[in-house]
């Protein structure tokens, strides 16, 4: 996936299968392998009636989260072929954490490049705590985030540069300096935080419409939006206020 990935893991439980899925999803789905089954199916050279389950998921994904956006998300620009990244980490990573679960792993914290699930407690009492990198300032976090049981995701330029494409537009997103999302699972937090900064100042109001998540936004000027609302979510975890 071209990103660090770890674990920190409070149990005894097996952490191989949950890694060996997510060399598998990087194989099987990056658009940056020729052989892989997302490069083949955007050359074209796989039929819908061709696809593996998952990838078929991975399709019903975007054109959910694209329409959901208005074509601000998106997996197909002009010049750019089909690239569902913003889609594929997110679905894989949960998926690890799904296996984890699986394995009997009752207390983890999987990061995913700054995506990260939370299971359980690391310690009795005591909630995982998140940091939100600074989108300004490398060496420092703007926020710390509680979190038990959930998702937390992030969309930014600080590792990338303007990666992140306006659908609508097809030109870089440049409003926003961070969007981070926390839910109660990763496909939904990683889509949306990509989905809100693609859409740009545009994506303040229509996020703040988005049920179950806590927001913590930083525009171009430099202000800061919140939205706290997941007290009915079963993720006790809160964006600091």
């Amino acid at each position: 996936m071209g990103l660090p990935i770890s674990l920190d893991l409070r149990d005894e439980a097996d952490f191989t299968t949950a890694f060996a899925w997510l060399h598998e999803a990087d194989a099987r789905f990056s658009p940056y392998k020729v052989d892989s089954e997302v490069s083949r199916y955007g050359r074209g050279e796989l039929t819908l009636s061709e696809l593996s389950d998952d990838l078929d998921e991975i399709l019903s994904l975007c054109a959910y989260y694209e329409d959901l956006s208005g074509g601000a998300f998106t997996a197909r620009l002009p010049g750019r072929g089909f690239d569902p990244c913003g889609i594929v980490k997110g679905w894989a990573v949960q998926r690890a954490a799904d296996l984890l679960h699986a394995a009997g792993a009752k207390r983890f914290c999987l990061n995913a490049g700054g995506d990260v699930v939370t299971s359980g407690e690391p310690e009795p009492g005591r909630p995982w705590h998140v940091g939100i990198r600074h989108p300004e300032q490398p060496q420092e976090v703007c926020a710390v985030l509680d979190s038990l049981d959930g998702a937390v995701a992030t969309s930014a330029t600080y590792e990338r540069g303007a990666h992140i494409l306006d659908g609508r537009t097809g030109l870089p997103a440049n409003d926003l300096l961070s969007v981070t999302v926390a839910t109660d699972n990763l496909v939904h937090a990683d889509a949306l935080a990509t989905a809100i900064f693609a859409l740009g100042a545009d994506g303040i109001a229509w996020a703040a419409g988005q049920p179950d998540v806590d927001l913590l936004i930083v525009d171009d000027r430099r202000r800061v939006h919140r939205k706290t609302s997941r007290a009915a979510a079963g993720i006790p975890g809160r964006l600091p206020r």
